[in-house]
């Protein structure tokens, strides 16, 4: 929901609560649902106006689908257009960055450490710490 989490969530009623008191907040909770009922009816009856308008003009719902698709279609052309091999070459980028990464990863578990025995230190691989 919004990207709110249930801790943050109750935090929030808990500040709402602190800053209006109990008695305020029943009552604005019925005028933001009243609100919200509101904004719905507005919404589905500016959804209907579009349609009749549609319908009104001789377009129904395949010619609408059929030009929405050719928008799209259009758009993807145009991006492909814009980009040309950018995109290809991007993404072989990206892998061949990922190869690289996984090498030295791979190169740096593998090294061992070398020091002298006067350092009282251990010889041998490096060893990830969890």
């Amino acid at each position: 929901m919004f990207g709110i989490g249930g801790g943050e969530l109750i935090f929030i009623m808990f500040i709402v609560l602190m800053l209006f008191g109990s008695d305020k907040v029943p009552e604005m909770a019925r005028t933001m649902g009243k609100a919200m009922a509101q904004l719905k009816h507005a919404t589905n009856d500016i959804k209907n106006e579009i349609q009749k308008g549609a319908e009104a003009n001789g377009i129904d719902e395949k010619t609408l689908s059929d030009l929405t698709g050719g928008i799209n279609s259009e758009i993807d052309k145009a991006k492909q257009g814009l980009l040309g091999d950018t995109g290809k070459t991007l993404s072989n980028f990206v892998s061949d960055f990922d190869t690289e990464i996984t090498k030295v990863s791979s190169t740096v578990e593998n090294a061992a450490i070398e020091t002298s025995p006067e350092d009282n230190q251990m010889e041998g691989p490096i060893k990830r710490q969890s």
